[in-house]
C-alpha cells in the first residue's frame, strides 16, 4: 500500500492551484461585472488577491482564457439545480426557482447581461461562446416544451421551437430590467409572462 503522507504531498501542489484558480476567477468575475472584459485590469485582479501579476499570468496565460473560465464558472454555477427542477417540474417552475435563486446573487446576472451586450461585436472574444451559449440555452427550452407538451402542463398546439426564441428574449428582457431598475417583481413579472407565452393556466 501506498504512503498516505506521501499521497497527501502529492495532492497539495494540485489542490493549491486549483483553489488558487478558483480565486483568481471569483475576482475576475467581480470585475469583469463592473467593468466589463476591456475594463477589468488583470494588474487590479492581481491586486486585489495580493498575488503577483507574473503568477496570475501562470494560471491563466491569458486574459481570453480567464474570461472563458469566469463565463463557464458563472454559467454551471446553477446548471444541476436547474436540470433537476426542469425534471420534476417542467419549464415554467424550473425558471421560476432559478430566478429566485439569482435574486441572492445579481452580479451573476449582471455579470451575463454586461459581457452578452460586449460580446454583439463579433470581434470580442466571448462571441463565439455566446452564440453557442444562447443556441445551447434555446435547444434546451425548446427540448423542455416539447416535453411539458408531451405530459400535459402546455397546450398540444404550442409551437415548440418559435416559443424558444420568445422564452428566452423575455427571459433575458426582465432580467435585464430588473438590474437596472429593481424596483419591480421579477419573479412575479417571469412567472406571468412566462405562463402567458406558453398559453398555461395560471
Amino acid at each position: 500500500m501506498g504512503d498516505p503522507a506521501a499521497t497527501a504531498g502529492r495532492r497539495g501542489p494540485y489542490a493549491n492551484t486549483a483553489r488558487r484558480k478558483a480565486e483568481i476567477v471569483e475576482a475576475a468575475e467581480r470585475a469583469f461585472a463592473v467593468a466589463g472584459y476591456h475594463g477589468g485590469a488583470l494588474r487590479e485582479i492581481a491586486r486585489q488577491l495580493d498575488l503577483s501579476f507574473t503568477s496570475l499570468r501562470h494560471h491563466f496565460p491569458t486574459k481570453e482564457e480567464l474570461l472563458i473560465a469566469v463565463l463557464e464558472n458563472a454559467d454551471n454555477r446553477e446548471k444541476e439545480s436547474f436540470e433537476r427542477d426542469l425534471l420534476h417540474s417542467g419549464l415554467i417552475d424550473a425558471v421560476i426557482a432559478l430566478a429566485e435563486r439569482n435574486l441572492a446573487k445579481p452580479e451573476s446576472l449582471r455579470l451575463l447581461a454586461v459581457l452578452s451586450a460586449e460580446a454583439s461585436s463579433t470581434s470580442h472574444p466571448a462571441h463565439v461562446w455566446f452564440v453557442e451559449r444562447y443556441d445551447r440555452v434555446r435547444a434546451l427550452v425548446e427540448k423542455s416544451i416539447r416535453s411539458d407538451i408531451a405530459q400535459g402542463r402546455l397546450p398540444a398546439n404550442t409551437q415548440a421551437a418559435e416559443a424558444a426564441y420568445a422564452f428566452v428574449a423575455l427571459w433575458d428582457g426582465l432580467q435585464l430590467q430588473w438590474l437596472i431598475d429593481p424596483s419591480f417583481d421579477l419573479v412575479a413579472a417571469l412567472r406571468k409572462g412566462l405562463r402567458a407565452l406558453l398559453g398555461q393556466t395560471p
